[in-house]
């Protein structure tokens, strides 16, 4: 459905991915004819290429860290403008089974889609959602609901 719309759409996507380490432009590249909508990817698991590829404030990650709304809504402004797509999703979350706190636990995600409008402006939404569970479980998650945010954004668009 998602690669239907973007080709009647004429648009295009291009994914920055923390959590899902590519997992959401495998999963949008998977379907034949990919190439006339998705443009690229970006792997940005460090704060390094967060800030160096995708244009992360520093003072981003250090008063709110990675997986936060700020960041997400960062890397997808980011790529947006990097691969100069129409539609531009990101992830960052931690996976598991180590890295969570009290504050930010094991199967938090933030997912954020870009979308560059016709007036030259750029919309930017944004969910978190928090699964628990283990590290595949929640890679799998985190990109449905990755795409599933994409989807609803394509239909606001029709």
């Amino acid at each position: 459905t998602l690669a239907q719309t973007l080709k009647e759409q004429q648009a295009s996507v291009c994914t920055a991915e923390s959590c899902t380490c590519g997992r959401v432009a495998h999963l949008l590249g998977s379907i034949p004819g990919a190439s006339k909508y998705l443009k690229g990817a970006l792997i940005a698991y460090s704060n390094e290429v967060k800030m160096n590829e995708l244009n992360v404030p520093k003072a981003v990650l250090a008063q709110d860290g990675a997986v936060s709304q700020r960041c997400v809504e960062s890397m997808a402004t980011g790529a947006l403008k990097k691969f100069g797509t129409t539609y531009a999703v990101a992830t960052s979350g931690i996976a598991g089974p180590d890295g969570g706190s009290v504050e930010k636990p094991v199967g938090l995600v933030w997912i954020a889609v870009a979308t560059q409008r016709k007036d030259g402006s750029i919309q930017t939404v944004s969910q978190s959602f928090s699964f628990g569970g283990d590290r595949e479980r929640n890679m799998e998650r985190f990109a449905a609901n990755a795409l599933n945010l994409l989807r609803l954004e394509l239909q606001k668009d029709r």
